[in-house]
């Protein structure tokens, strides 16, 4: 299945989220790809939207593959099969975790502004991105849902590699509408996959409100 965009992407998944009958979710996107798509399962579903902000730890030399990742104010989580692929320890990382957290920060001012983190304690959580193909930083943002007392998190995603999709179950419910056996990278599943800049994020979550 290809995606024109990722707002057709997000019609498609709503459905499939629909059907869970979550009344009274939070649906969470992941800056940036994640909130066009979330955008469109939170009006579905009739739910309220907001960001959860995660940052991918990359190899050093090599940024686009991940080792880790990083959420919020959360700790780092590691993927200890990569790590032994790039031959790096999580200590050695420290300098590339340092850099991740501060632009973390700075996209959380941006997004947010002064607006605190979502509330999470004790609700149902629709965590939503554009794609999974390692799964890594939906992992961190997973693990601080979890660590601030979420009663149950859904991972829903448009289109995931089947081996994310097997080893995030094992701590959230997933909900993919098409996982390929042939699968290189998210881009690859969509007709349009345009890099999104900060606005974009910003104005989805505006409109969003003013609705």
């Amino acid at each position: 299945m290809i995606f024109a965009d990722r707002r057709a992407a997000g019609a498609a998944l709503a459905g499939r989220v629909a059907d869970l009958g979550l009344a009274g979710a939070l649906v969470l996107g992941l800056p940036r790809g994640g909130v066009p798509v979330a955008e469109r399962v939170a009006t579905r579903i009739g739910a309220g939207l907001d960001i959860v902000v995660a940052r991918k730890i990359g190899s050093p030399g090599r940024p686009e593959f991940g080792l880790g990742a990083i959420a919020e104010d959360g700790p780092p989580v590691f993927d200890p099969v990569n790590l032994r692929s790039a031959g790096v320890t999580e200590a050695e990382l420290a300098p590339v975790v340092a850099a991740e957290r501060a632009e973390l920060r700075r996209r959380i001012r941006d997004y947010r502004g002064d607006r605190p983190a979502p509330q999470v304690g004790g609700r149902e959580v629709v965590l939503v991105d554009d794609g999974l193909a390692t799964g890594v930083t939906a992992r961190a943002a997973i693990a601080w849902l979890r660590g601030h007392g979420a009663a149950r998190v859904v991972l829903a995603v448009p289109v995931c590699s089947p081996a994310a999709r097997d080893a995030l179950a094992a701590v959230a419910e997933v909900v993919c509408v098409s996982a390929p056996e042939r699968f290189t990278a998210v881009g690859q599943w969509y007709e349009d996959f345009a890099q999104l800049t900060d606005a974009d994020v910003t104005t989805v979550l505006s409109e969003f409100i003013r609705c």
